[in-house]
């Protein structure tokens, strides 16, 4: 276990904040990882018909092997952000990032469809780490008025992501074949490890300058429970509510970007295949730039619910329609649908600050773990579940050998995502409002 670092003194109160440029090189190497993390959880929805041909699985196997990473990615989380607290950033990302680097070279040589959930297994459970270490690091390196943003820009660098699993992936993997494609997202993987290892320090004090959090530095990192933290983080009311809620529009975002949207759109619209995918990526990139947007408005009002709620009202409104609209609506309106439906499901990036400051500073790391681990929980339960849905209403249809779905199958499936944005609001209306206000 590494020792305790020092606690903050009166020597340290009179250094300098790091200057932004320091700051934001160690920050975006983290959030890069994440980037990593976003390409692989988005990199199926592009992937289906390689997929299903070359393991010969239909629409719930597909889904359990997307599913695959999220599943471990879920279980990861609360560990993740233990041992964000105890062993600092810098380690978790390395390891993280050559993890990655081994789930890709599996799933990209997987003879068999067993090997290749595998990789998709060990991908998940080493990005892991990225998302909860990355907000940690804004914790240590970013002042606390800015959290809110700089958490929607993670997300933004996400979705980033996202988007090079789209068309560009298509593109490449048309070019070069889907296993060239993934060998070539690991070689990007080990080079991003040796620079993580290089770059990145947990703290500003490491490098000289004062920190933005001290009394968090090291604090957790004597305790003698290991699961103490975890259990404190729990026994907040909010925080176990905060576990749930935004599972709702994430689930929604990942379900459909991440899986089932293009197959929908091409089966049930009569779009093709590379108009569906740039729908898929249209309402992504509308939930990427509308969140960290949302982030600032939050911070700038100095409320949560409030702009949560009528969020997660907004977004109800504009699943329904996309789900069950889109095959009546015209190409503009159907744009249309997928940009305001990303905008209102960027409400959930609310639940960060909202978490935070709902537990102690030193637990931000166990908070963001627990968090991101109800986040998960949407597509992890959603995407598999949706494609137990289509086989289950399949009409018996084929093509070429695939499954075509009818417009039953995809109303009964898509009930799922819409029920759990439902269960989402009703829970958000018992949440405590922190007004802004870290707790002690």
């Amino acid at each position: 276990m590494r020792a305790p670092k020092p606690e903050p003194n009166a020597a340290e109160a009179e250094l300098a904040f790091p200057p932004l440029r320091v700051s934001a090189t160690v920050w975006s190497l983290g959030a890069l990882f994440y980037l990593v993390a976003f390409f692989h959880r988005l990199a199926p929805a592009v992937l289906t018909r390689e997929w299903m041909t070359d393991f010969g699985i239909h629409a719930a196997g597909l889904g359990q092997l997307s599913a695959l990473y999220f599943y471990s990615y879920w279980l990861m989380q609360i560990p993740t952000g233990i041992l964000a607290d105890r062993w600092g950033p810098r380690r978790l990302l390395t390891a993280g990032a050559i993890g990655c680097t081994a789930g890709a070279l599996v799933c990209a040589l997987a003879p068999s469809v067993f090997w290749a959930g595998m990789g998709r297994l060990l991908i998940g459970a080493t990005v892991s780490v990225s998302f909860v270490v990355t907000l940690k690091l804004a914790a240590h390196w970013f002042p606390a008025r800015v959290f809110s943003m700089i958490s929607g820009i993670a997300l933004l660098a996400g979705i980033t992501g996202a988007l090079l699993a789209g068309v560009p992936l298509r593109l490449l993997v048309d070019a070069i074949g889907w296993r060239p494609a993934i060998l070539a997202s690991a070689g990007a993987s080990a080079a991003l490890a040796i620079l993580l290892w290089a770059l990145v320090r947990d703290d500003p004090f490491e490098r000289g300058f004062r920190s933005y959090a001290p009394a968090a530095r090291g604090a957790c990192a004597d305790r003698p429970r290991l699961f103490g933290d975890l259990a404190e983080v729990l026994g907040i009311r909010n925080i176990r509510l905060l576990v749930l809620i935004p599972a709702g529009p994430v689930g929604c975002v990942l379900t459909f970007c991440g899986l089932w949207g293009v197959p929908f759109l091409t089966q049930a619209c009569g779009l093709s295949a590379p108009q569906a995918a740039g729908l898929t990526t249209l309402l992504l990139v509308a939930w990427a730039v509308a969140t960290p947007l949302t982030g600032r408005l939050t911070d700038a009002l100095g409320k949560r619910k409030p702009l949560m709620l009528s969020g997660l009202a907004a977004a109800i409104v504009c699943w329904a329609v996309l789900l069950y609209g889109a095959p009546r609506l015209s190409p503009a309106a159907l744009t249309l649908q997928a940009v305001l439906t990303g905008i209102a499901s960027s409400s959930f990036t609310v639940c960060w600050p909202l978490a935070k400051e709902s537990a102690p500073l030193r637990l931000t790391g166990t908070v963001t773990g627990v968090i991101n681990m109800g986040i998960m929980l949407g597509p992890t339960a959603l995407q598999p579940a949706v494609g137990w849905m289509l086989d289950r209403f399949w009409d018996g249809s084929l093509s070429g050998g695939l499954r075509l779905y009818g417009a039953d199958a995809w109303r009964a499936a898509w009930l799922l995502p819409l029920g759990w944005l439902a269960l989402a609001f009703g829970l958000l209306l018992f949440a405590r409002e922190t007004g802004g206000r870290q707790a002690a």
